[in-house]
């Protein structure tokens, strides 16, 4: 028997009508998105928050039993460093990307394709959904190289920055076995080279390519910030491809939201139908975005 779940207190000035309204309200975005591919990278206070923790958990199932196909991404930034604190290692970063020796890429192996993601399977099927765990080696998922990293301030020169990789291909055929038979995939953002060895990859990067691979209606990147902000700090909802080259160019997108907003463009530009940055830290922040006319975020178009 499934044990009842507790009413929100906040939910109970709410009359059956309107309730019934409100849900008649998603039918639309239901109809729209039924049978489509939605990637969602996993990251921020959403990932850490016991609360939010399961509110996400609750809205991918949800998505599932609705029809959809969510896939999820994440992350695990902060679990890293707490790991690597613990064997007396600082984590280092060069130009928002995690300098990755050998041994910290064994921390991020079982930090990432273990626990983190472990936890995050474990939340979905709880919740009443059914999710299995994969890294990029999984099926052969993700193919991976060196990444090159040049130099931000001279063009000429190559930053080492160890075991992070880029995407060299992507073969999403396990993905969508998965999907085809019910399963939500969790996808930790660690690939594999040529002579077998591991790569770390920045997981928006992960998340961006994965959306563009399997046709994504959406990428959905959930972060703790409320979207893209302008240098007054206002959000902005709604950007093309035009106006976040000069968002870069003046130093408006910077440091972490670099590659995030570089993915995320690159995802549009390839024919995933919307990205959106969305606001973490609101309670269902996903299903927000998803069935309902209110934006939580920023969305990034192709033109």
């Amino acid at each position: 028997m499934t044990p009842p779940v507790a009413a929100d207190p906040d939910l109970t000035h709410i009359s059956p009508r309107d309730k019934a309204e409100i849900l008649a309200q998603a039918l639309p975005y239901i109809r729209k998105f039924h049978g489509k591919t939605l990637v969602i990278k996993y990251g921020g206070n959403a990932m850490t928050d016991p609360a939010l923790q399961q509110d996400f958990a609750e809205d991918v199932v949800l998505l599932k039993l609705v029809g959809m196909n969510p896939v999820v991404v994440h992350g695990g930034g902060p679990q890293i460093d707490e790991a690597l604190a613990k064997i007396g290692k600082k984590g280092t970063f060069i130009q928002g990307m995690r300098v990755t020796d050998e041994e910290t890429m064994e921390v991020v192996e079982w930090v990432l394709g273990g626990e983190v993601q472990q936890d995050i399977v474990g939340l979905i099927n709880v919740a009443g959904g059914k999710a299995v765990g994969l890294t990029g080696r999984d099926g052969g998922m993700i193919r991976a190289r060196k990444l090159k990293m040049i130099d931000k301030d001279d063009p000429t020169k190559e930053v080492d920055v160890g075991q992070v990789g880029e995407i060299e291909s992507i073969d999403p055929s396990v993905v969508k076995a998965l999907q085809d038979d019910a399963f939500i995939p969790v996808i930790s953002p660690i690939g594999f080279g040529e002579h077998n060895e591991s790569y770390n990859i920045n997981a928006d990067v992960v998340a961006a390519k994965l959306a563009t691979v399997l046709k994504a209606e959406k990428l959905l990147m959930l972060t703790n910030i409320s979207g893209v902000l302008d240098k007054q700090g206002k959000l902005l909802t709604d950007l093309t491809a035009r106006r976040i080259d000069e968002l870069f160019a003046d130093g408006t997108i910077s440091g972490g939201m670099l590659p995030k907003i570089a993915g995320a463009l690159d995802a549009a530009k390839s024919g995933v139908n919307a990205v959106h940055i969305i606001d973490g830290r609101v309670p269902h922040a996903l299903l927000l975005e998803i069935l309902t006319d209110q934006a939580y975020g920023t969305m990034i178009r192709s033109h």
